[in-house]
């Protein structure tokens, strides 16, 4: 073998052992576990990180929002229209996928609250179950899936032609359907420079990837990873958590590189906060989780 070859050899297999070793780098800091915060709630939902990294999640057949201070205090923040997934807008509102009466809601942090979206072409929205933020021009993407809620005095029956994804357009007017062919879409998350949204159908075990448009709409349509989810978050790496049975996380390619294990029944959702975003807060069933990670959230 000639001294390049084997030089050239050597360097692919090298190569190839760090490739495998960073794929199977788990993303849990180094002695770091799960552990359960707060429990005693009936199911836990929303987690979603203020700008100084206090996270706010419902317990969503109760009513009520819930704060987890920085500094590791609950407290209650209020009741508001049986909040489901929530996320908070460029000016530090909070908004709240609102299901009582299938509403998008804007809460201030003085309790008032505005609804935003009450209904698409003059029709009830199914139940808004996820969102997400748009990080340069504020336009709000929603997951507008079906389940039958028991505290409903309306038709329980689905209001929508289907089950859709909504993009409500940054003059906070223009309510628009942007994907209509997913069987149940649920958990949504978008990335940092607001190119790309990831959007899982849960009702067939599937997260799609798309482009997004300078006027809002979706492109480029692609398979993220057949595994659909509850809700989803991402990371400073662009790495994408999905939740169901604990925490799946893939790598922006689509390959699973990491499972975190949730001592619950179902784990609804999760998102990073704390004073240095490299805390990982999970929801799940009838609690409140965290564990602390190598990488950071977005704010």
């Amino acid at each position: 073998m000639k001294k390049t070859t084997l030089i050239f050899s050597l360097l692919l297999i090298a190569s190839l052992f760090v490739a495998k070793a960073q794929k199977n780098q788990s993303i849990i800091a180094t002695g770091a576990k799960v552990e359960k915060l707060a429990g005693g709630f009936s199911f836990t939902e929303g987690p979603i990180a203020d700008k100084k990294g206090n996270v706010y999640f419902t317990d969503q057949p109760n009513d009520k929002i819930f704060i987890w201070s920085i500094d590791g205090k609950l407290s209650e923040f209020g009741s508001f229209g049986r909040a489901n997934g929530m996320f908070f807008d460029r000016d530090g509102r909070l908004l709240s996928c609102s299901d009582l009466d299938n509403e998008i809601w804007s809460i201030g942090m003085d309790g008032s609250h505005t609804v935003l979206v009450a209904n698409f072409e003059g029709n009830k929205l199914n139940g808004p179950n996820d969102l997400w933020v748009h990080p340069q021009n504020g336009g709000i993407y929603f997951t507008d899936p079906m389940y039958k809620r028991d505290y409903w005095t309306r038709n329980p029956e689905m209001q929508q032609e289907g089950q859709f994804v909504f993009l409500l357009k940054p003059d906070r007017k223009t309510l628009l359907k942007v994907e209509t062919d997913l069987k149940q879409p649920n958990g949504i998350i978008g990335t940092p420079d607001g190119k790309k949204l990831y959007v899982a159908d849960i009702g067939d075990r599937k997260t799609y990837v798309y482009d997004i448009r300078p006027d809002g709409s979706l492109s480029n349509k692609q398979l993220f990873c057949s595994m659909g989810s509850d809700g989803m978050t991402i990371d400073n790496k662009g790495n994408i958590y999905l939740t169901g049975r604990g925490v799946t996380v893939f790598n922006p390619k689509g390959e699973q590189i990491d499972q975190i294990p949730v001592e619950a029944r179902w784990t609804a959702n999760a998102c990073f906060g704390g004073k240095d975003m490299k805390t990982l807060f999970i929801t799940a069933s009838d609690g409140l989780y965290a564990v602390r990670t190598q990488v950071k959230g977005v704010k």
